[in-house]
């Protein structure tokens, strides 16, 4: 009877093998250099458009700036239809409120109750959002989100201003509720 484990690991294996491109004695592409001209190198441009993080201390925030009144009107456009048009409707993650709540039963994580970084929201929406066409959103309309949403949250006041220099200043009410990473920021 055959061992369905070891089919599996040697299944793995081979494929490991034929995606990295293990060949014969001769025909390497170190051996022969012209089988691998596939592609090219990135310009700076291309690894620009992609090295878009943004680290807690506020290193890799972009220019521009955004308010609470310009991020209530980009909500509404292109973040209620999934979060509600507060922030707390749903039908996705609850973005507002929760104060309170984390050590209780029954936690509800949101970026006033949990989130240690007003920096973090900045990369995250700046990536990953809105989920129908992430990375489609100018530095100022996120700038605009992140102070409506600490607004909503009762983190900044209404008449806030964010930008490189003010956000990486705003103290998130769970900042000290996270073990804080030990390595330092890689300069850009």
């Amino acid at each position: 009877m055959s061992n369905p484990f070891r089919f599996a690991v040697q299944t793995v294996v081979l494929a490991t093998g034929l995606g990295t491109g293990w060949t014969w004695a001769g025909t390497t592409p170190q051996a022969n250099p012209s089988l691998l001209e596939l592609g090219r190198p990135p310009t700076e441009a291309e690894v620009g458009a992609w090295n878009i993080d943004v680290s807690p201390s506020g290193a890799g925030l972009p220019p521009g700036s955004g308010t609470v009144q310009n991020g209530r009107q980009v909500f509404a456009q292109k973040c209620a239809m999934c979060h509600g048009r507060t922030g707390v409707e749903g039908p996705m993650d609850r973005l507002v409120g929760g104060h309170g709540t984390l050590k209780t039963d029954r936690p509800i994580k949101t970026v006033g109750s949990y989130w240690p970084y007003a920096t973090t929201l900045f990369d995250y929406i700046r990536r990953a959002m809105p989920f129908t066409a992430p990375q489609s959103l100018t530095p100022d309309e996120v700038y605009s989100l992140v102070a409506w949403l600490l607004y909503q949250n009762g983190i900044v006041p209404e008449d806030a201003v964010m930008d490189a220099r003010t956000l990486p200043a705003v103290r998130m009410p769970n900042r000290d509720g996270f073990i804080p990473d030990q390595q330092p920021d890689v300069p850009k």
